[in-house]
């Protein structure tokens, strides 16, 4: 029963840090008004134009709206973000309501996972800077992945990429997602259960 009593304290402690340090994340409708789905003609770069409209934060959210039924939202490599590859997705939601919570600092990039969507520029990607506000440099792969486009320089600000050019993600690099989970929501889920 004391165990239980520390480990329900300790992540109250927990709780209130992250609350008190400004941990409330922001999560972020992608597309703001638009919800998920192939962009209409009057605004074929709704995606890229959003993406530049935020400013994320290591810990925010972005949270995809669609029907289920006839649409999902992949995470991808850049690789198959370029070559809208929907083949071996890192991470596939299809529940209308998806959220993805940027917890690796980095650029990353979703597509729809309905076919052919992506050729009609139903893809985002979103550069996520590190807890102190700096972006990291984009890869070689990065910039081959959106080497069509206008936007693959580097964010201001950036810093040498960490991992080597052509590089994988790892398990650790990729996007958490739920719907609607948040560090507060996680503390809590883990403390109630020790209360009881």
């Amino acid at each position: 029963m004391r165990a239980r009593v520390v480990l329900a304290s300790a992540a109250a402690v927990v709780l209130l840090l992250v609350l008190a340090d400004g941990g409330a994340c922001a999560m972020y409708k992608v597309g703001d008004l638009d919800a998920w789905g192939v962009p209409p003609p009057s605004k074929p770069d709704v995606y890229k134009r959003w993406a530049k409209s935020i400013h994320l934060a290591l810990g925010d959210s972005i949270w995809f709206l669609y029907p289920p039924s006839q649409d999902s939202v992949l995470q991808v490599t850049p690789q198959a973000f370029a070559a809208c590859d929907l083949s071996s997705p890192v991470l596939k939601l299809a529940d209308g309501n998806s959220v993805f919570n940027l917890t690796t600092p980095g650029r990353a990039y979703f597509t729809s996972g309905a076919p052919g969507h992506c050729l009609k520029g139903q893809k985002l990607w979103v550069d996520v800077p590190m807890a102190n506000g700096t972006y990291l440099q984009p890869s070689a792969s990065d910039l081959a992945a959106l080497a069509p486009t206008p936007a693959a320089e580097a964010p201001e600000g950036s810093l040498p990429a960490s991992a080597p050019a052509g590089a994988h993600p790892s398990p650790a690099l990729r996007a958490v997602a739920g719907a609607g989970s948040v560090a507060a929501a996680a503390a809590l889920s883990f403390a109630l259960p020790l209360l009881l």
